[in-house]
């Protein structure tokens, strides 16, 4: 008879060989690993900006204005002269950087929120799923403007905004999967073994929710991205001279006719990062789903 020591044991083995088999089956997603890659190079441009970027950002050279691209200037230059390729890159720091802030602050505030209202249920559930359902009545986008109008136009406040808005949808989404798998077998016995709460949130129910959470982030990640370009189209995001995408958007159209680069060239760059998230995510989500394994193997036997 196997003791409770080999059964413990056997579950992070078990756990830790998924994540193997999801490893290996992420390459196979061609879109995903296209997005992937894509994604990357993104990301490893913005990193590395002031060892990448061929000018400064914001400097201003009046003789320069309006070029279209060239050799010189890849994507030409901006109504003060400032080279458009240079912005881009400094941009997505901006950007890059508020998404993965967001995306922390929405999963260490939604996560426990949706965890604790779906195991506890009862008075918990209906007090946490009520201040979730207040911060839901809104559009995300109008709550981010007036929380950012609240706190005034800065950077910091469009980051504490769209964490706000996007971790009660996190967390909506947690407490339906731990209503799913609570009252399951192995959380049945370990209730019934003494476990604790909080052993068994983080042993059983956080375990095998890791893929929708993983996923959902991802879906946190690109309407950041979105959002906060929007918020910086409107004038609530990073102020200038300091390069952002959507900000470079906004100044952009005034000159449309006659310099629509200056306008493609945000607009392309945040299309393509959000797209590569997206199909990133639709990996992930087939990836870590072991019914998606079992249904494409299905079909490869039936081909």
């Amino acid at each position: 008879m196997p003791s409770k020591m080999t059964d413990t044991s056997a579950r992070p083995l078990q756990f830790r060989g998924s994540l193997a088999l999801a490893v290996q089956q992420f390459p196979r997603n061609r879109a995903a690993t296209v997005g992937l890659v894509i994604l990357f190079a993104i990301c490893f441009a913005a990193a590395f900006a002031p060892w990448v970027a061929p000018y400064d950002p914001i400097q201003i050279k009046l003789s320069m204005k309006l070029k279209p691209p060239s050799f010189e200037h890849l994507m030409g230059t901006d109504h003060f002269g400032r080279d458009v390729f240079s912005r881009m890159l400094w941009g997505g720091r901006t950007s890059l950087s508020v998404g993965l802030l967001v995306v922390g602050f929405a999963f260490m505030l939604g996560v426990p929120l949706g965890l604790a209202s779906g195991y506890f249920g009862g008075k918990v559930d209906n007090a946490l799923m009520r201040l979730v359902d207040a911060f839901l009545t809104f559009p995300p986008l109008l709550l981010a403007v007036a929380l950012v109008g609240l706190l005034g136009p800065d950077i910091k406040n469009v980051m504490l905004a769209l964490g706000l808005v996007q971790a009660p949808i996190l967390a909506r989404m947690v407490r339906g999967s731990t209503l799913a798998v609570r009252e399951d077998v192995y959380v049945t016995a370990a209730r019934a073994l003494g476990a604790s709460p909080l052993r068994i949130v983080l042993s059983h129910l956080l375990r095998n929710m890791v893929s929708p959470i993983v996923v959902q982030l991802t879906v946190v990640f690109a309407a950041a991205v979105v959002s906060e370009a929007s918020l910086s189209f409107l004038g609530f995001g990073t102020q200038p001279p300091a390069p952002s995408w959507g900000r470079d958007m906004s100044e952009a159209r005034r000159f449309l006719a006659d310099a629509p680069w200056m306008f493609l060239a945000p607009t392309s760059i945040i299309a393509v990062c959000v797209l590569s998230i997206n199909f990133m995510g639709d990996g992930l989500r087939d990836a870590l789903d072991p019914r998606a394994w079992r249904t494409r193997r299905s079909v490869g036997a039936d081909a």
